[in-house]
């Protein structure tokens, strides 16, 4: 675990460490390019795999998902195995614990009711002479929700996904999870029905979104992708971004604590090391003000690796992206935290709601002991999936209102279009449009 002093690195070296690179600037291992090698017949960076894939689908249709689905998945399914049956759903349920099951019940309704709580107004004012302006706020018509499947199995991701998109009121909400030995793990079934999926697709990675994004033989074209997904599921989204919307560009898994010595070393390495379980490439990051709860976090974190059963996941994500600053002050690690702008931010300190206001960039904020990470992961009801890689800078939560458009109205009577003909015409002139100042001349000659 790498300690830095901010008072011997400097401001500017410490801003360095905290900026990440870019989702798409992350190499594939060697291990995953001699697969690529092996399964594609040469190497090939991300990108261009991504690329290969969608265009193929694009063109091929239900013809290229068999084909990749096949080799990336060693899945063999037939068009008609793509759709979840009912009979599949039965068995998830037959096969489910009971106590899982209504746990996975309790998060989803949690989740409901805080998205219900933040459902946006439509709004409409009036202005002079009777006119009208105004908003609507209209759910899109189907979405397509990405859920990983890959090494684990993330119900929770099902149900942040898709009760935003229920609450919203689209109107069919298509889920793609990759199979696992052409199975989908029960505890996925269930969430998507508590959640309020109306179809779930057996395919995963870059074919996925691309079937999504432009629509096979058997899959519905979607309006919009949310959900998170590797570096594959991520790069094709970016690629199909456009002929369709997306919610965001994800990266792997962050936590950013800010502490003062008021916290307890055991909770905040233990929320640093919930993070890096996720992924080699996860990011834990501690900023404190007390070089005494920097070396306690460290040899805590230290000792709770051993215990873990994803240890050598946490143990290589710690390696190469754990970090301890000790800043000068909690406003400098403040100034520290918005800087690398993390995707979750706990404030272990003494008067957390104190440092709330100066919070500039982050996914999610954890306030306090007891309102560690894993708490919104699951079951509080805010939602998980969030900004990434310091895109917490312009990104925001998935809400309701991804599910939505926003259309304006206007409505003017003879009066008041009257009294605005001069100056519409006027700048309709100004740039040239003589049809633009032509349509509302044309009305104020019909009143003489």
């Amino acid at each position: 675990m790498k300690i830095v002093r901010a008072s011997e690195m400097g401001t500017r070296e410490v801003e360095r460490l905290l900026t990440k690179a870019a989702f798409d600037e992350v190499e594939l291992s060697p291990k995953i390019r001699e697969a690529n090698r092996k399964t594609f017949g040469r190497d090939m960076t991300a990108a261009e795999l991504v690329r290969q894939i969608v265009t193929d689908v694009r063109r091929e249709g239900d013809a290229a998902l068999l084909r990749y689905t096949k080799l990336i998945d060693k899945a063999e399914l037939t068009p008609a195995d793509f759709l979840v049956t009912e009979e599949e759903y039965r068995v998830a349920e037959h096969e489910a614990d009971p106590a899982v099951r209504e746990s996975l019940e309790r998060a989803a309704a949690n989740v409901r009711r805080y998205h219900e709580e933040q459902k946006p107004n439509a709004w409409m004012t009036y202005r002079a002479h009777g006119s009208i302006l105004g908003q609507t706020l209209i759910p899109l018509d189907r979405v397509g929700i990405y859920v990983p499947g890959g090494k684990a199995a993330y119900p929770s991701s099902v149900v942040m996904n898709a009760v935003p998109a229920s609450v919203a009121g689209v109107k069919e909400i298509v889920m793609m999870v990759p199979p696992k030995n052409g199975k989908i793990n029960p505890y996925v079934l269930l969430a998507a029905r508590a959640a309020g999926v109306h179809k779930i697709y057996k395919l995963g990675g870059a074919q996925a979104i691309a079937a999504m994004a432009f629509g096979t033989e058997t899959i519905p074209r979607v309006d919009k992708i949310t959900g998170p997904g590797n570096i594959f599921v991520t790069l094709a989204k970016k690629e199909v971004y456009g002929y369709v919307d997306i919610d965001m560009l994800a990266g792997p898994s962050e936590i950013l604590i800010v502490a003062d010595e008021t916290a307890d070393p055991r909770y905040t390495a233990a929320d640093m090391l919930s993070q890096a379980e996720h992924d080699p490439l996860a990011s834990s990051i501690v900023i404190t003000d007390s070089a005494s709860l920097a070396e306690a976090v460290a040899k805590e974190a230290e000792k709770q690796l051993a215990a873990l059963a994803r240890k050598e996941i946490a143990q290589a994500s710690i390696d190469r992206n754990g970090l301890i600053v000790i800043a000068d002050d909690i406003m400098q690690a403040m100034h520290f935290a918005n800087v690398s702008a993390p995707e979750h931010m706990e404030l272990l300190t003494k008067e957390p709601f104190h440092l709330l206001p100066y919070v500039r960039h982050a996914g999610a904020v954890f306030l306090g002991a007891y309102s560690p990470e894993p708490l919104g992961d699951y079951f509080a009801g805010p939602d998980h999936i969030l900004p990434t890689g310091g895109t917490a800078r312009y990104y925001s939560v998935l809400n309701v209102e991804t599910f939505m458009k926003r259309t304006s109205f206007i409505s003017y009577t003879q009066p008041a279009l009257q009294e605005a003909s001069e100056d519409i015409i006027r700048l309709a002139e100004t740039e040239g449009l003589q049809a633009h100042a032509s349509a509302i001349r044309m009305r104020e000659m019909n009143e003489r």
